[in-house]
C-alpha cells in the first residue's frame, strides 16, 4: 500500500508574502551580506490551483522551501522508514533536478532528468546519510516553452506504525472569526478530514463560535464530525483538557491534535504531523513550528528547550530568530537544516498520541502558560519524545505587539514556572530559577512596575501553600489577577484622543547600531548599577513636577530596566502601540515590596524540597482524567 507522506502544495490565499514559503526563484544575489532575490522571482499569476503552477519559458524555480522541501533528517531519525518515492508531474519541456543537503545545509545534486510532453517522473530516495540533518527537493527548469507544474508527492510502501485517526481540539475564548476560518480551511480539505476523526471546539468565551452567520453553513459542511462544547474560561489548559478527556473516548483516535484559536492553518500540515505520528518508531509528540499572522514570512518558533539550571524555556538559536524566509529561503539559510531536538512544543499546535494521554494524563489545571512545556517534559520523562517538525506550521498572532510580562499573566509566568521547576528540575533547590525570579521582581520594581511584582507575589504565596490551590482557582485566578490592575495607576493605558500625554523633557531616543543595542551594564558595572538604584528607590522621594507630569518618554523598545529607573517618572508606549502607561516612584510601595520579595523568596528557598515531594506527590490527582471530569461537572 502506498502512503502519501507529503504532498507538494501551494499557499491557500493570494497573498505574495506566502510565496517564498512554497516555492522560490532559483537565482538570488547577495546585496551588504544579505541574500536577496533578483528579477526571476515567483510570480502568484503562474500559480494556477493548490497544486499546479506554471513554470515560465526559460525560468528555474525551486521547490527548496519552507513547506515543500522534504525533512530527510527527522523521518530518518525518528521513524524507520528508510525508501522513499519521490513522484512529479509535468506537462512540456523541462528538466527535473533533486537535491539533498545535509546538516551544514551544503547542497548536493541526486539525479536530473529531462523530460517532455505529459510525463510522470519518479526518484526512488533513500533515507540512510541524513542523521545530522538534511532535506531533499526538486527543482524544475523550464525549455523553450512554458511547462506546468501538475502535482507532487513524498510516498513509502512502508506501514505505518500506527494508524488511527486524529480528534482535533481547538479552545478559544471570544475570538469567533479565526475560529470560522479554521473550520472554513478544515471542510474545504477532504485530504486532511480524511484522517480527522473529531473536531471539538471547547468555546469558553460569550461570543459564540455558534452564533456567527457563517457557522451553520460550515457546520452542515463538517456534519458529526465538528463537536462544540462550551464551558466557563478554564484557560488554554482547561479547555485543551477538555478535548483530550473527549477524545479518550473516540475508539478511532489515536491522537489529539491541540490548535489555539487566533491561528491561520496550513491544513497539509495538519495532515502531515499526523502521518508522521503514525510512523514514528515510539508515541511522539508532533509539533508545529510558528509563523508571525502579521507578517507572514516569518518564522518565530522553531525548536524549544527549557534549561535545567535556570529551569527556563527558550527557542534553540533564539539569537536568529525570527527568521525572515523573504529575506534568506531555506536554501540559503544552514542553521535550518540542522536536525534540532526539542524539549517542548507550544500548544499553538500540537499533536499528541492518546497512548501518552492514558499513561502521564492531561495538563496541569495551570490555566495559562508553561502547561505545555511541562506535559511535554513529563511525557518525556516517560520515554515519549517532542518533535519539533520542519514543514509542519501555521500563523499565530506573535507576542511581538505584546507585553504579558507586565499584564494579569504575570501571575500565571511566575507560579507556573515555579511549579514546573517543583516537579522537574533535577537541579537542587531548582538550581538558579529562585535568583532569576528574584531579579525579574528587582527589574520591575527598579521600572516603577508594581502590578506585575503584585501579582508575582501573589503566585509565591499561592505556590507555598501547597498543590491544592491549582485545581481551587483554575477558575477564578485570572479575575482576580485582572481585578487587582485596579490598585495600581501605571495599568491605565493613556490613549491620544485630541490632546496626547506628554512628558516634560520630551521623548529619549537612543542608538540601535549593531554594537550598542545592548547597553545593559554587567560584571561589577551591573553590581554598583543595582546597588545605587535600590538606594535611590529606597530614600528618594520623587519631586512633585515629576508627580503630576511624567518626566520624560520612552519607545517601547527603549524603556530597558537599567534606563527607565534613572527617572522619577516615565511615559513609556505599549507595546501594541496603542497608547501610553504612566511609570511613578511610590518609595512606600518599592519599599513594602521589596522586603516582601526577600521574604518570599528566602522561604521557597527554603522549603524547595518539600514543596517538590509535595507537588510531585500530587501530579496524578492534579493531571487525571477523572479529577478534570470532577471540575467539568462542577463548573458547567
Amino acid at each position: 500500500m502506498t502512503h502519501v507522506l507529503q504532498n507538494v502544495v501551494f499557499p491557500l490565499d493570494r497573498d505574495p508574502d506566502l510565496l517564498p514559503l512554497y516555492v522560490d526563484p532559483d537565482t538570488w544575489s547577495v546585496i551588504d551580506e544579505e541574500p536577496v532575490r533578483v528579477s526571476n522571482r515567483a510570480q502568484l499569476g503562474n500559480i494556477l490551483s493548490r497544486t499546479s503552477a506554471r513554470i515560465v519559458a526559460g525560468r528555474r524555480v525551486s521547490f527548496g522551501t519552507y513547506f515543500n522541501a522534504f525533512p530527510a533528517s527527522y523521518w530518518q531519525h525518528w521513524t524507520s522508514v528508510r525508501n522513499v518515492t519521490l513522484t512529479v508531474r509535468t506537462d512540456g519541456p523541462a528538466t527535473i533536478l533533486v537535491y539533498r543537503s545535509n546538516g551544514s545545509g551544503v547542497r548536493q545534486r541526486i539525479e536530473t532528468r529531462e523530460v517532455e510532453g505529459s510525463a510522470v517522473s519518479t526518484f526512488e530516495l533513500v533515507l540512510d546519510q541524513y542523521s545530522d540533518g538534511g532535506f531533499i527537493w526538486f527543482d524544475i527548469v523550464a525549455d523553450e516553452k512554458n511547462a506546468v507544474f501538475h502535482g507532487a508527492e513524498w510516498t513509502t510502501e512502508q506501514a505505518p506504525a500506527r494508524e488511527g485517526k486524529a480528534s482535533i481540539g481547538i479552545t478559544t475564548f471570544n475570538k469567533p472569526d479565526y475560529c470560522i476560518w479554521t473550520l472554513m480551511n478544515l471542510a474545504d480539505a477532504p485530504e486532511v478530514l480524511e484522517v480527522v476523526d473529531r473536531i471539538f471546539l471547547i468555546d469558553q468565551g460569550d461570543r459564540r463560535v455558534d452564533a456567527q452567520p457563517e457557522y451553520a453553513g460550515i457546520a452542515e459542511r463538517l456534519g458529526d464530525t465538528l463537536q462544540v462544547i462550551t464551558q466557563p474560561n478554564l484557560g488554554g489548559s482547561g479547555g485543551f483538557a477538555r478535548a483530550m478527556s473527549e477524545t479518550l473516548d473516540r475508539p478511532e483516535s489515536d491522537f489529539v491534535q491541540l490548535l489555539d484559536d487566533d491561528v491561520r492553518i496550513e491544513p497539509e500540515s495538519i495532515r502531515r504531523s499526523v502521518i508522521f505520528g503514525r510512523f514514528a518508531t515510539v508515541p511522539t509528540i508532533v509539533g508545529a513550528h510558528m509563523f508571525d499572522l502579521l507578517d507572514r514570512p516569518k518564522l518565530h518558533a522553531w525548536a524549544e528547550v527549557v534549561d535545567d539550571v535556570p529551569f527556563m524555556w527558550r527557542a534553540l538559536y533564539q539569537e536568529k530568530l525570527p527568521h525572515d524566509f523573504s529575506v534568506s529561503n531555506l536554501r540559503q539559510t544552514p542553521m535550518l537544516h540542522m536536525r534540532l531536538d526539542a524539549d517542548y512544543n507550544g500548544w499553538w499546535m500540537c499533536l499528541i498520541p492518546v497512548s501518552i494521554i492514558r499513561e502521564v494524563g492531561l495538563p496541569l489545571p495551570a490555566f495559562i502558560k508553561w502547561d505545555d512545556a511541562e506535559y511535554c517534559l513529563r511525557a518525556r520523562d516517560a520515554g515519549y519524545p517532542t518533535v519539533s517538525m520542519p514543514g509542519v506550521a501555521l500563523w499565530h498572532v506573535s507576542w511581538v505587539g505584546k507585553d504579558d510580562s507586565i499584564d494579569w499573566q504575570a501571575y500565571f509566568h511566575a507560579r507556573n514556572r515555579i511549579v514546573a521547576g517543583l516537579l522537574h528540575s533535577p537541579v537542587p533547590k531548582g538550581g538558579t530559577l529562585i535568583r532569576h525570579s528574584r531579579r525579574v521582581d528587582l527589574k520591575h520594581l527598579m521600572m516603577m512596575q508594581y502590578y506585575p511584582v503584585a501579582l508575582r507575589h501573589l503566585a509565591l504565596r499561592d505556590v507555598l501553600s501547597g498543590p491544592e490551590h491549582m485545581r481551587s482557582n483554575l477558575a477564578t485566578a485570572m479575575p482576580r489577577a485582572r481585578a487587582l490592575a485596579k490598585d495600581f495607576p501605571e495599568t491605565v493605558v493613556h490613549r491620544d484622543s485630541g490632546v496626547p500625554l506628554r512628558s516634560r523633557r520630551g521623548r529619549l531616543v537612543f542608538k540601535t547600531t549593531r554594537r550598542n543595542e545592548f547597553d545593559s551594564p554587567t560584571g561589577l558595572r551591573l553590581r554598583l548599577f543595582t546597588a545605587r538604584t535600590l538606594m535611590s528607590h529606597w530614600f528618594h522621594k520623587p519631586e512633585g513636577v515629576n508627580v503630576q507630569q511624567p518626566e520624560v518618554e520612552f519607545g517601547k523598545n527603549d524603556a530597558h530596566w537599567w534606563r527607565v529607573p534613572m527617572y522619577d517618572s516615565a511615559l513609556v508606549n505599549s507595546a501594541d502601540g496603542s497608547g501610553k502607561n504612566v511609570y511613578t516612584r511610590d518609595r512606600r510601595l518599592f519599599r513594602s515590596m521589596l522586603l516582601e520579595s526577600v521574604r518570599l523568596h528566602r522561604r521557597l528557598q527554603r522549603e524547595w524540597p518539600r514543596l517538590a515531594a509535595e507537588y510531585r506527590s500530587a501530579r496524578q490527582e492534579l493531571t487525571s482524567p477523572t479529577a478534570w471530569q470532577r471540575t467539568f461537572e462542577v463548573v458547567r
